[in-house]
């Protein structure tokens, strides 16, 4: 994405390039007024998801008033962060367009697309069930939308762990490649401060990559439970 940069003799001057913000066009611009939100978004489906697990453990027990409380909050919880998400579609046609498709191998187009498009179908579905919930449109659409909604996140959530595991490949790939640099390096007497600052980078890399994969699995297996309707033994 880096641009190609000019001789110093070919530049511009300041006064007639640096003066001017770079353009962005509609969709850019309400892309970031619209990741803004995503703070309270993930807050919102931390203390969601953390409910779900209790109710889901069996700790309460169902008579309990507290049970009825935690699953009153967690449907609210998930109404509220439908609102926060209307939108959000738009950060994956983004993703898509920026991508540069013609570039990507075949199995990566795939991926991306899948990745890309469902976790975006998805997006634009849950506004419509939100509108469905709160009353505007008609409710009986609801139970309907919410099977889309949760096959599309569910899709987009194998593509988005398939690029995962390639990046965490092409990662583990050039941590091999540098620790071989090292061990060149250490063998032949010769400093290697540089490479061992490197490896230190590309080893938080690899961890957030994994965090990342493990996140994106937990999110999946709950997009598995709601097309389940919460039915089967792990759900």
């Amino acid at each position: 994405m880096d641009p190609s940069k000019a001789s110093t003799a070919l530049a511009p001057s300041k006064s007639s390039t640096d003066s001017k913000p770079k353009d962005r066009d509609f969709l850019n611009h309400l892309e970031a007024y619209l990741a803004k939100r995503d703070g309270v978004d993930k807050l919102l489906k931390l203390s969601r998801y953390a409910t779900k697990i209790i109710l889901a453990s069996s700790v309460l027990p169902e008579t309990l008033p507290l049970t009825g409380r935690l699953k009153s909050f967690e449907s609210s919880v998930g109404l509220s962060r439908k609102a926060f998400r209307l939108g959000k579609f738009v950060q994956d046609v983004n993703a898509l367009r920026n991508s540069h498709l013609d570039s990507l191998s075949r199995e990566d187009l795939i991926l991306s697309v899948i990745a890309y498009g469902g976790e975006g179908l998805y997006y634009f579905v849950e506004q419509f069930i939100w509108l469905a919930k709160s009353g505007l449109i008609d409710p009986k659409q609801s139970r309907s939308l919410q099977k889309i909604s949760a096959w599309a996140e569910f899709i987009g959530y194998i593509g988005s762990i398939s690029l995962k595991f390639r990046d965490l490949k092409m990662i583990l790939e050039d941590e091999a490649c540098l620790a071989s640099t090292i061990e060149i390096a250490i063998s032949r007497g010769d400093g290697y401060k540089e490479e061992e600052q490197r490896m230190k980078k590309l080893k938080a890399k690899k961890l957030m990559k994994k965090l990342s994969i493990v996140q994106d699995l937990a999110d999946g297996l709950m997009a598995l439970a709601d097309i389940r309707d919460g039915k089967g033994m792990l759900f």
